[in-house]
């Protein structure tokens, strides 16, 4: 008996226990994701959601008021390899533009999205504070940025010029620095 009240008092094993059990997050659209508390609570927003004396056996209903179903979707997916496979670091700055060379190639196949499923990817790991998502999804907007002009990013990002060309020099030289770095 001294042996489970041992284990009991290990803030590991009570943390595994802790960790057991589903949660239900709900997206914009009021669809419900049963999703393992483990991988819940990579989002920093969630896991403060959640109460701590909850019983593993109960789902707890976490709503997601800003995150649409088809982006939630792809979080979990994202949070769910990510505890079976954690991501390398992301070195900065970006040693490269494709990013099956700066991260594991499921990783780089995950954000190889059209840009409105990738920009509500940041949002989503921003709002509900998942560092390793928005890591993945911002190196990948830098590494569309990296090594090209400004009209180049202002195509890529359908960016419209608005500035005059007398503007546009006086930028230029005031940023001069940057180009000859």
């Amino acid at each position: 008996m001294a042996a489970a009240e041992d284990k009991s008092a290990d803030p590991m094993v009570a943390e595994e226990e802790e960790d057991e059990g589903n949660v239900q997050l709900v997206s914009q659209e009021g669809d419900n994701f049963q999703v393992e508390r483990k991988v819940a609570k990579m989002s920093e927003l969630v896991k403060t959601m959640l109460p701590e004396d909850e019983d593993a056996d109960e789902s707890q209903e976490i709503p997601l008021p800003n995150v649409k179903s088809s982006v939630l979707g792809k979080v979990i997916e994202f949070c769910r390899k990510y505890k079976e496979d954690p991501m390398k670091e992301i070195e900065k700055p970006l040693k490269s533009s494709t990013m099956s060379e700066v991260v594991q190639e499921w990783y780089a196949n995950y954000v190889d999205v059209e840009q409105e499923v990738l920009f509500e990817l940041i949002l989503a790991a921003n709002y509900m504070d998942i560092k390793p998502l928005l890591d993945l999804t911002c190196a990948t907007v830098a590494s569309m940025i990296k090594g090209k002009t400004p009209e180049e990013i202002r195509k890529t990002f359908n960016i419209v010029n608005d500035f005059t060309p007398e503007e546009e020099a006086q930028v230029r030289e005031e940023n001069k620095w940057c180009e000859e770095a």
